[in-house]
């Protein structure tokens, strides 16, 4: 069985090369796409599911599902519950929600990356106290490559011999 060992699941189904699907498409379990769909591919809420799309594979429209492996194309938004990986071929022209992201060196997203359980974007407390710092000019002091400074009185530290 295909990803048997990934959380317990294998493909139940299969849509072929040579299949084209006009229509939306509800699965639970495991689907693979080597075909093309045009319409929305969803999970059914609450059941373990995974998405293999492959190389060949195209959707045009929404997808919502928990476990995503995509290596061809969907031009529309991407919602993974779970984990998305993107393989080397993956191309997604559109939004994507994601719990968990696994992406391969030549995958390409046009679109948003937007982590799930992440609303709003917040600063770092670091950097936002090191915005209201306000330093004089003659505390910034230029040292040149490959010098070190001296914590304590800031300036240039000597050099071992």
């Amino acid at each position: 069985m295909l990803f048997s060992k990934k959380k317990g699941l294998s493909i139940d189904t299969l849509i072929g090369e040579d299949t084209a699907i006009d229509g939306n498409i509800v699965f639970s379990g495991g689907l693979r796409l080597d075909g093309r769909v045009r319409g929305n591919i969803h999970a059914v809420a609450g059941k373990p599911s995974m998405l293999v799309i492959s190389e060949k594979g195209m959707v045009e429209g929404e997808i919502t599902v928990g476990h995503l492996i995509l290596n061809g194309t969907v031009k529309g938004p991407v919602h993974a519950g779970d984990l998305l990986e993107l393989q080397p071929h993956a191309r997604v022209l559109g939004e994507v929600h994601y719990a968990a992201l696994e992406m391969h060196q030549g995958a390409l997203v046009e679109g948003r990356l937007v982590p799930l359980g992440q609303a709003e974007i917040k600063a770092l407390p670091n950097l936002m106290v090191a915005e209201s710092v306000e330093r004089p000019e003659s505390a910034v002091a230029e040292v040149p490559f490959g010098e070190t400074v001296d914590a304590e009185s800031g300036s240039p530290a000597e050099k071992a011999a």
